[in-house]
């Protein structure tokens, strides 16, 4: 007896990735109870497709609350019994799958800070995360380039003072790196020094004083 071979209801299979052109993290495949389950675990927005409806994330959400959301979402879907792929990078419950991502993820959280500084101080501390002599970004940057230049030359055999145009301005660009982290400190100096806004004062009571006060 010729065995048949099982059907797969292969619409059915729900895919939660992030779209490389857009930057949105979708969800493609499933069933009504499945875009349901999308909806209300995961936030996610119906959008019409030039194959069908999908799903996606509303704009603009930081990278940790789209990973926080697919998770939630596919976790809902599993759980309901539906069959879920969900993009690895989207996982919240994993550590992010490259030290590349977490960087830059560092640099966004930074350039957050230094946009919602209200005090001076607050301006310091970024400016510190950047030049700090010796884990600042820019000093940490300034090491891999003087390496880099070190390897091309030894690669290339050029003595020093001799190098290609392009390796002199590679170790020119060092140097100007190792400036412009002094610079940076100065200014960080300048607004940790800086005099910080001053609390406000709450107004002055209208309370009416006591009888006993009065007489």
């Amino acid at each position: 007896m010729k065995q048949s071979e099982p059907e797969f209801w292969v619409l059915e299979y729900i895919t939660i990735t992030k779209d490389p052109r857009t930057g949105l993290v979708v969800a493609i495949g499933g069933t009504e109870k499945a875009a349901n389950l999308l909806q209300r675990t995961g936030g996610f927005l119906s959008a019409p497709g030039p194959r069908g409806d999908y799903h996606r994330l509303p704009h603009g959400l930081p990278v940790e609350q789209q990973r926080l959301k697919a998770t939630t979402a596919s976790h809902a879907l599993l759980a309901a019994g539906h069959s879920v792929h969900l993009d690895p990078a989207l996982n919240a419950l994993t550590n992010p799958d490259s030290e590349h991502d977490a960087a830059l993820r560092y640099l966004a959280q930074l350039a957050q800070r230094a946009s919602a500084a209200q005090t001076s101080s607050a301006v310091a501390e970024v400016l510190t995360e950047i030049a700090a002599p010796v884990n600042g970004l820019l000093p940490l940057t300034r090491e891999v380039i003087v390496r880099a230049w070190i390897a091309a030359s030894d690669l290339q055999r050029a003595a020093p003072g001799k190098e290609p145009e392009p390796l002199a301005r590679l170790r020119d660009t060092a140097n100007s790196m190792s400036q412009a982290a002094h610079m940076i400190l100065h200014a960080r100096n300048h607004a940790a020094r800086a005099p910080q806004p001053a609390a406000p004062t709450p107004p002055p009571s209208t309370a009416q004083p006591s009888a006993t006060r009065r007489r």
